[in-house]
């Protein structure tokens, strides 16, 4: 399986409302409940109205488009980092997973990952 590094520091925040998040942004992630409006953005296009945020992270992705009927593929990533004290935070869209790990454990999720057999590309 391939991962994709990401380039860009990206921030999780809770926002007041979307009306300023960057939606033509290459990455902005939006999470909705009846309890919070979430936003994970790159760090430098957090909004004004963000209520609580957290800098910090790093991502990578998995390549290609995951089909529905796959299983287990975010869960093994998981564990394998998990096994390490790696914890993530983990987006999935329609295509693929995101994972996001804090910066000061970036290098060494990717290292156990491409150990584990993890093809890492930049």
């Amino acid at each position: 399986m391939k991962i994709k590094k990401i380039s860009h520091d990206f921030s999780v925040c809770q926002v007041e409302d979307y009306s300023l998040a960057n939606i033509d942004s290459e990455y902005c992630f939006f999470g909705k409940t009846d309890e919070e409006k979430s936003l994970v953005c790159i760090t430098s296009e957090v909004p004004e109205n963000a209520v609580q945020c957290d800098d910090g992270w790093k991502a990578f992705r998995i390549e290609g488009v995951l089909d529905f009927s796959l299983i287990g593929i975010l869960a093994k990533i998981a564990e394998l980092l998990a096994d390490n004290d790696i914890p993530i935070f983990a987006i999935s869209t329609y295509n693929t997973d995101y994972i996001l790990i804090k910066k000061e454990n970036y290098q060494k999720g990717l290292d156990i990952l491409e150990k584990a057999g993890y093809e890492i590309s930049d």
